[in-house]
């Protein structure tokens, strides 16, 4: 594998993402909670953290709203020896995410508000801007929401871009944006989970291992690998020389999915990065995915998720 730069990760519809944790709830019940987290997230903001966890330095790039980008380099301070805030600031507030977690119950709630961060004005902007952190061999990954229909081709225009300025371009996202790039030959490294798969397909596509990489190895003509997320099964990665399936063989209740897909390719890029193997990456990916399910990554560092966590990873 060709010289892995710079991670840059970059989210057009960021948010405040505030949890709150309940033993047990349903509608019409009051309950008493106590202090809800709050963080600055989003997919892309997110794989920089989980990287950071992981002691692998990245940028995180994108938009944010003015008035709150103060508060949130602030709540990102921890970080700053791992993750460098170079974000295009514009004037619409940053969306807010609520997540409740019924701990009681294993089940989750999630309430977003709309995110009008995205312009025909702010692209211009953030397009310089990368322009700057981008050389060749950088790693751009473009994660979460893109913008809304009316601004998909420039969107698309822009990841383009990156990718002329010598990026390898990574997408975790959905829908037009997504088709579009992977059919303009944009990407390098797509992670669409399976219902995304199918989507981006345009045709029903089996849960298993083996039907997953069939269908994955539909789409190298045009992307040079697909890390298709399984949930609670694991993750399947197909290139041109091979695929392969992994999952985990502990059986830790889950505490939380959300973010879980975000740590699974922050892993998977991490594994690439340190050691260009496709099997070893899938593995890495599933440890730090399972961890963070299991509210490892709060309290344990990679090492001892290492020893805690196995992996089962075998070539299809």
């Amino acid at each position: 594998m060709a010289a892995f730069g710079r991670i840059i990760t970059v989210g057009l519809s960021p948010c405040w993402d505030t949890v709150y944790r309940v033993a047990g709830i349903d509608w019409g019940e009051h309950k008493l909670v106590g202090l809800p987290s709050c963080r600055p997230a989003g997919k892309a903001l997110n794989i920089s953290r989980a990287l950071a966890w992981l002691g692998q330095e990245s940028t995180a790039a994108g938009l944010w709203g003015r008035d709150d980008y103060g508060r949130m380099v602030e709540a990102m301070r921890p970080l700053r020896q791992l993750v460098g805030i170079r974000m295009t600031q514009v004037e619409p507030e940053t969306r807010r995410n609520v997540t409740v977690v019924d701990t009681l119950r294993g089940r989750e709630m999630h309430l977003r508000t709309k995110s009008e961060l995205v312009s025909r004005k702010a692209l211009p902007v953030l397009k310089a801007d990368l322009g700057q952190m981008i050389k060749r061999g950088s790693v751009c990954v473009f994660a979460g929401q893109m913008a809304e229909a009316r601004f998909t081709e420039d969107v698309v225009r822009l990841i383009r871009f990156c990718g002329r300025c010598g990026a390898r371009v990574v997408l975790d996202t959905w829908g037009d944006a997504l088709r579009r790039s992977v059919d303009g030959g944009i990407a390098w490294l797509i992670k669409p989970n399976v219902e995304e798969l199918r989507e981006l397909l345009g045709q029903r596509v089996r849960d298993t291992p083996a039907s997953l990489a069939k269908a994955g190895r539909r789409l190298l003509d045009r992307v040079e690998m697909v890390l298709i997320s399984r949930g609670q099964k694991g993750a399947v990665a197909v290139t041109k020389g091979g695929a392969w399936e992994g999952r985990a063989a502990g059986r830790a209740r889950a505490i939380s999915t959300v973010g879980c897909g975000d740590y699974l390719l922050a892993g998977f890029l991490k594994g690439l990065k340190d050691t260009s193997e496709v099997g070893s990456a899938l593995e890495t990916a599933i440890e730090v995915a399972t961890a963070k399910a299991w509210g490892w990554t709060e309290s344990k560092g990679p090492a001892r998720v290492r020893r805690g966590i196995r992996v089962e990873v075998e070539r299809i």
